[in-house]
């Protein structure tokens, strides 16, 4: 295992077994994967990528993740959408992108491999950014998400935009601060959309340099306060990318996590 975390984001990783589009632009597509062996359908497991949201970053950074969850014997599907920087990122392109592609990807991932997705609402894995479109998702249509695993989380983009988390992000995700744009951080700031009836695991580095772990401290706080079934595990040795890397000491506590959301789930 390389010493440098980063390093995830570069490794080579089997290639999908199909891309499929949710909508018409080329970003608006998904990665899919079959899980390994034979197995019980599941349902499908939705990645959400991070990178501050910015075009730089895209799903492909998520492939060891992903691999290594559909050896797990999940249905896996790693979702792109627009992003800042590019034509139709950031507001309001980016958030309606993901509430595109997480409805659309369960019908697009069953048919695709009609033998391994089981019917109902997928399971969410959002990292770092891709961790608040994800608590997004969720909470504006709670039907459609079974739950979320929010990995280092932007669970709160108002302190995010008050911390300069990567130095503007926030602001060019959504054109402005709370002063200015206040409605725009109501509609889709997982804290300020508290409660959320999805339930949510949480996990957090405490060494994390990109997002503090504090913030995620206090959103497991308030939502298990608002009545939200919210869970923290909090890493005292683990980073920011940690969390994405099957190779790393925290992926069996993500692949805990995981089993722990899905075993409540029918058809999981």
């Amino acid at each position: 295992m390389s010493s440098d975390p980063r390093a995830v984001l570069t490794r080579p990783a089997p290639a999908p077994d199909l891309t499929v589009a949710y909508d018409h632009h080329p970003d608006q597509i998904a990665d899919l994967r079959r899980p390994t062996g034979a197995g019980p359908a599941r349902r499908l497991v939705i990645v959400v990528h991070g990178g501050f949201w910015r075009a730089e970053y895209d799903r492909r950074h998520t492939a060891p993740l992903a691999t290594a969850l559909a050896a797990l014997g999940h249905p896996v599907a790693q979702v792109e959408y627009r992003r800042t920087g590019q034509p139709g990122g950031g507001w309001p392109g980016t958030l309606t992108d993901i509430l595109t592609g997480v409805s659309e990807l369960p019908r697009l991932a069953a048919e695709a491999f009609p033998d391994a997705v089981a019917a109902g609402p997928p399971v969410l894995i959002g990292h770092s950014a891709g961790g608040q479109l994800a608590l997004y998702a969720a909470a504006t249509m709670p039907t459609a998400v079974g739950g979320v695993l929010a990995l280092a989380p932007v669970a709160n983009l108002a302190e995010a935009y008050r911390l300069d988390l990567d130095t503007g992000a926030v602001g060019a995700l959504l054109g402005g601060g709370p002063a200015e744009v206040p409605d725009r951080y109501a509609a889709c700031d997982p804290r300020s959309l508290l409660p959320i009836s999805s339930r949510i695991v949480v996990i957090h580095g405490a060494l994390d340099r990109q997002v503090p772990v504090a913030m995620s401290r206090e959103f497991a706080a308030a939502g298990c306060a608002a009545g939200s079934d919210v869970n923290l595990i909090e890493l005292p040795t683990c980073e920011h990318f940690s969390l994405i890397d099957p190779e790393s000491a925290a992926w069996p506590d993500v692949a805990d996590a995981l089993r722990s959301i899905t075993r409540e789930l029918p058809g999981s």
